[in-house]
Formats: structure tokens, C-alpha cells, sequence
């Protein structure tokens, strides 16, 4: 078994807050994330595929066909969007890190195994010091 890393970038805003919650409970659990007029992050998407290496390629996946994957099923939907608002596979979500490895995970797992690789691990970078990884359920 063989893996495989794609990066990808996109910028987007969200807000962090508990719609059942006050504006106090709220900046007290998500801080300046709670803000009631978003903020915005450029965050850095490395999704990993795994499988076996194409005696005829060389390669595990193509990543001329594994690139505009990513982008039309994820990237093209989150890019200089509002996660809150925007983003159709978020909505009604909490807008975390967290939920957004998760739903991403969701919109890429059997796209990806259609072009004959398994996907492994979705990790995002939110900030220099922040960053999730999720490898499915």
C-alpha cells in the first residue's frame, strides 16, 4: 500500500456558535469564532489516497484526474464562500474544522474510489498552529 498527498487552498469564512446559545455563552465557548460578523481563514486542504502502484503508470492515482475531483466536488463549493451560509453539504452544521474534515470526507470518499484509489485521510489547516485530520469512521 502506497499513499499519495494532494494539497489544495481555499478561503472562506464561518462563524462558531451554538444557535440555541446567547451571544455571551457563545464568546464563551468559541471566543473571538463566535464573532456575529464571521471571520474568514485560508485554509489548506491535503487530502490522502491510498492504493497500489500501476505497474504500467507508476502511480497510485493520476493526479491529473484526483486534482479536478477535489476541486469540483469540494473546493469550487468552499472557495471565497461563507460556510455558514454558502456551502450546501454545511448547512445546518456546526462550521468547525472538525465538521468540515468530516463533510469533506463525505463529498469525496466514493468519487474518489471511482477512479480506483481509497481515500485516507482529509486534513485541514485552518491556521500556522491549527489543523484536523480525519480518516473516516
Amino acid at each position: 500500500m502506497i499513499y499519495i498527498t494532494r494539497r489544495e487552498r481555499f478561503c472562506a469564512a464561518h462563524k462558531l456558535s451554538h444557535p440555541e446559545w446567547d451571544a455571551t455563552k457563545n464568546l464563551e465557548v468559541f471566543g473571538p469564532c463566535s464573532n456575529e460578523n464571521w471571520h474568514g481563514h485560508n485554509f489548506v486542504l491535503y487530502v490522502t489516497v491510498k492504493g497500489q502502484v500501476n505497474p504500467e503508470t507508476g502511480f497510485v492515482v493520476n493526479l491529473k484526474d484526483l486534482s479536478p475531483l477535489i476541486k469540483e466536488k469540494v473546493i469550487n463549493k468552499l472557495d471565497h464562500k461563507n460556510i455558514n451560509l454558502d456551502v450546501e453539504f454545511m448547512k445546518g452544521k456546526m462550521a468547525s474544522t472538525e465538521v468540515l474534515a468530516i463533510e469533506i470526507w463525505k463529498q469525496l470518499s466514493a468519487p474518489i474510489k471511482a477512479i480506483g484509489v481509497e481515500l485516507h485521510c482529509i486534513k485541514i489547516q485552518e491556521t500556522e498552529n491549527n489543523f484536523v485530520e480525519y480518516f473516516g469512521e
